[in-house]
């Protein structure tokens, strides 16, 4: 289903996006604080992990909804964590479905409702925020198997905070509410308009090449699922939006663009050499590169 949204049809509207806010941080609060967008009618991505606490993600979303045209959101997995010090604690998928309600209530687009479609500058283009979350199957270097890289993980320390605080109830595991939110994501998406373009995005990449450039190659199995790897292919994306990998950058892959759009930590912004543009610009499309530089597979 396409969402019928209002969008004025002016010559400088951008469709824009950022993810990773993780406002608890008083810089990136600060940040979020300061966002504005640059013409009436920008819409704003927000590709997840914006807060730990229910109440700092609607705080977040409730600031960027009343400046711009529209907010689209899709969980991180921090959103997703049931932390002790969270007045609000439901788990898994029904503590995503609160977030849902709090994000309609706030006019904000979730990955339950209809994809709005973009009809400014560079579009028409169907907006498709996914939850999709990970299955382990992006398996670390060397390892044959889900349990051998999990063991490598362990063994190097290098284990997701997600392993103690995000809940996959009512599903056995989080390899099944993945499995589960797959497949009802690629229904979906199969019914859109054949040949009509689309932004993908997720907190997740979509693909595994972009987790290869982690430092700790044990992470890359809490970082997507390879059950989306022709996804932006078959999609008929434009782009690719993602997260979660504290990477801002470009990357190209069977001639798509992928556009990693972290804020992340504080201390992760001091050590780049080059300040990362936030909120970064998907549509109209750029023809430069980013300041990591265009990579092509």
């Amino acid at each position: 289903m396409i969402a019928d949204v209002p969008l004025a049809r002016a010559t400088d509207s951008k469709l824009l996006a950022v993810s990773d806010l993780h406002v608890a941080h008083r810089e990136n609060r600060e940040v979020v604080d300061g966002l504005r967008p640059q013409s009436a009618s920008d819409w704003l991505l927000v590709a997840g992990d914006v807060a730990d606490l229910a109440a700092d993600v609607e705080w977040a979303l409730r600031v960027l909804s009343q400046r711009f045209s529209l907010v689209v959101w899709t969980p991180g997995n921090h959103e997703l964590w049931t932390c002790g010090r969270d007045p609000v604690q439901l788990r898994g998928e029904q503590r995503y479905l609160h977030l849902v309600q709090l994000c309609r209530r706030l006019g904000v687009v979730t990955p339950e409702d209809p994809y709005p479609v973009w009809n400014g500058a560079g579009g028409p283009v169907v907006i498709a925020p996914l939850f999709l979350l990970y299955d382990y199957s992006f398996l670390p270097p060397g390892a044959a198997t889900v349990a051998d890289g999990l063991a490598r993980a362990y063994e190097a320390g290098v284990v997701c905070t997600d392993e103690i605080l995000l809940h996959p109830d009512p599903y056995p595991s989080r390899a099944a509410w993945c499995r589960v939110r797959v497949e009802r994501t690629e229904r979906r998406l199969a019914q859109l308009q054949p040949g009509m373009p689309t932004v993908l995005m997720s907190h997740f990449p979509l693909i595994r090449e972009p987790a290869q450039s982690l430092h700790y190659q044990e992470f890359m199995q809490w970082c997507g699922t390879t059950q989306t790897a022709d996804w932006h292919v078959r999609f008929n994306a434009t782009a690719v939006v993602y997260g979660h990998l504290h990477m801002p950058r470009t990357t190209w892959h069977d001639g798509v663009r992928f556009e990693e759009v972290s804020l992340g930590y504080p201390g992760e912004r001091e050590q780049r050499e080059v300040r990362s543009a936030i909120p970064r610009e998907i549509l109209p499309a750029k023809e430069v590169s980013d300041e990591l530089g265009d990579i092509a597979s």
